[in-house]
């Protein structure tokens, strides 16, 4: 590491709140938890009615609780105070704008939902995991990486991008007599035979027959589906059968 340039010291920085519209104003640091308190440093602070143009008239403030990054390891809390508004023509009342922090009605702050992430897909912990960290619910943590891992891993179609080995295989997502336990886990194993990494996950679909896998198969751009030159798999004769209807040109591989 070369010599570092020092600037003046920065809390909001450090924290990963300088680029988010707020500033810290206070903490409450303890053993098991740290609160930072923060107001809103917009430069527009959203006092006009979005139903009828009228500047509102200030109404005090509020308090917004948010999950942020565990500094330290430590679950650490944002309670952002922001202005509330009163339209004297409408009567609508809202709050200072905070979607530059947290997404509407969010418990967990922007950098908190990305620190998740990236501990589930970088990392490989476990949501329980992530979720002690934060100091949030197991439900909350999972629903706000199953959104945000849909805009921006799930729908990003550069992630097929070079996939020349596709692995498939059957996996039991469900340990409950309830629903169907069985998924069908389509993975990019082009890094692993070229030697350049570990493999990719690609998709987890419900079920585990040859119309599950030959459906995804088909729903996927022609130019994908013509640079698939091996597909590895277990024995089971519905995947064999829905890789050489959609990819006739791709190598069997397994047993």
């Amino acid at each position: 590491m070369g010599k570092p340039s020092f600037t003046t010291p920065d809390l909001d920085a450090f924290c990963l709140l300088d680029t988010h519209a707020v500033t810290i104003t206070g903490q409450a640091i303890d053993v098991d938890q740290a609160v930072l308190e923060c107001r809103a440093t917009t430069d527009d602070p959203d006092s006009w009615c979005r139903e009828c143009g009228t500047e509102g008239v200030p109404r005090g403030t509020a308090v917004r609780r948010l999950v942020h990054v565990p500094l330290g390891w430590r679950p650490t809390l944002l309670h952002v105070r922001v202005r509330r508004y009163r339209c004297p023509t409408c009567a609508r009342v809202w709050r200072e704008d905070l979607t530059r922090i947290a997404a509407p009605r969010a418990k967990l702050s922007r950098s908190a939902v990305l620190w998740a992430l990236k501990c589930l897909v970088i990392d490989r912990m476990s949501i329980s995991r992530i979720a002690a960290g934060l100091g949030a619910a197991w439900h909350t943590v999972n629903t706000a990486i199953l959104a945000t891992g849909q805009q921006l891993l799930v729908d990003d179609p550069s992630r097929f991008d070079g996939v020349r080995v596709l692995g498939v295989d059957e996996h039991v997502w469900r340990h409950t007599p309830f629903g169907s336990k069985f998924v069908t886990v389509i993975i990019d194993l082009t890094p692993i035979r070229d030697k350049t990494g570990p493999s990719r996950l690609l998709d987890i679909v419900e079920g585990r027959s040859k119309k599950v896998f030959k459906t995804w198969l088909a729903a996927q751009s022609q130019t994908f589906r013509h640079g698939i030159e091996d597909v590895a798999m277990d024995g089971f004769a519905g995947y064999k059968s829905a890789a050489a209807e959609e990819l006739p040109d791709a190598t069997p591989v397994g047993a």
